[in-house]
C-alpha cells in the first residue's frame, strides 16, 4: 500500500507515540495505526522497533503502551525536571496552605503544558494532570504564562484560532490583551471558568534567571485550582502563591542558567 503522506520517520513516530494519553494508555497495532493516520504495515514496522529500543512495550493483553525505556530518556537531562526539582519545595507550602491542587506549567509550542502537580485529596476537582495541556488563553497558568512573555509570543498566540473551551473563554483579541496588561500590573490571574465551568485558577508567575530588554524571562506559571464555591479564598491563595513563586524564582537562578545580578 502506498504511503499517504512523505513524512520523515521522525514524523512518524511522533504521529504513534501521540496517539497515547490519559485516556488511552494502551492501544492495538490496527487501533494505533488507525489513530496515527498510518497503513499498518508501516505502523508495525516502526513499533517493531520501538518496541526493541525499549520505547514502547506490550501490556498482560499484548497492546502496546509507551516503555519505561522513553521516561527514561526524557528525564536524564530534561529542563522540566530541573524546574520540578527547584519548585517542588515551594508548591508543598502551597499546598499545606490552600489544601487544593497545585501546578506547575510551562509554556511549550503555544499551550500551557502542566509539568508537576501535587493533588489535595479533599478537592472535590480532578484536572490539570502532569503532561496535560491547555490553550494560553482558556487557563489562568496560561493568561500567566502569556502576559510575562515577549510580545512577539503574545501576537502569536492572539492570532489565533482561540477556541471558546467555556461560555466564559474570552477570545477576543483585544479583550485578551487587556486581560493580559492587567494580570502584568497586578501579578497574578484568577479568571473563574475559563477552562472549566466548576472552578477557579489562581496562577501566578515564576522566573528564571535570564533577562530580555523587556525584563525577566518566566520560567512558569504556579497555580492552585479552587471551587467557584470557594471564591473568597482567592486572596488568601494570591498571598501564598506569591510568596512561594519568590522562593521558586530564587532557586531557579541558583540552579539555572547564572545567577542574577542582585
Amino acid at each position: 500500500m502506498p504511503e499517504p503522506t512523505r513524512d520523515s520517520i521522525i514524523s512518524r513516530v511522533v504521529r504513534i507515540l501521540s496517539c497515547f494519553d490519559r485516556s488511552t494508555a494502551a492501544l492495538s497495532l490496527s487501533s494505533l495505526a488507525r489513530r496515527s493516520g498510518l497503513p499498518l504495515t508501516t505502523a508495525h514496522r516502526i513499533t517493531d522497533e520501538l518496541l526493541r529500543h525499549g520505547l514502547l512495550e506490550r501490556d498482560s493483553a499484548g497492546d502496546l503502551r509507551p516503555g519505561l525505556r522513553m521516561w527514561e530518556l526524557a528525564n536524564r537531562a530534561s529542563h522540566a525536571l530541573t524546574l520540578r526539582e527547584a519548585c517542588l519545595p515551594f508548591m508543598e507550602d502551597v499546598q499545606a496552605a490552600v489544601h487544593h491542587h497545585v501546578t506547575l506549567a510551562v509554556l511549550d509550542r503555544g499551550s500551557a503544558l502542566y509539568v508537576e502537580r501535587l493533588s489535595a485529596p479533599e478537592s472535590p476537582l480532578e484536572a490539570a494532570n502532569i503532561a496535560q495541556r491547555m490553550p494560553l488563553h482558556a487557563s489562568s497558568s496560561g493568561l500567566v504564562l502569556l502576559a510575562f512573555s515577549e510580545a512577539a509570543v503574545q501576537a502569536r498566540a492572539l492570532a489565533g484560532p482561540l477556541e471558546k473551551v467555556t461560555p466564559e473563554t474570552v477570545t477576543d483579541p483585544a479583550a485578551l490583551r487587556r486581560t493580559l496588561a492587567d494580570i502584568r500590573q497586578k501579578g497574578f490571574a484568577a479568571p473563574p471558568g475559563i477552562g472549566r465551568t466548576e472552578w477557579i485558577g489562581v496562577a501566578v508567575p515564576v522566573f528564571g534567571s535570564e533577562r530580555t530588554a523587556e525584563g525577566p524571562v518566566i520560567a512558569a506559571a504556579l497555580n492552585a485550582i479552587l471551587p467557584r464555591t470557594e471564591a473568597d479564598l482567592v486572596p488568601r491563595v494570591v498571598v501564598a502563591l506569591t510568596t512561594a513563586a519568590h522562593g521558586a524564582t530564587r532557586a531557579l537562578r541558583g540552579t539555572i542558567g547564572q545567577p542574577a545580578t542582585p
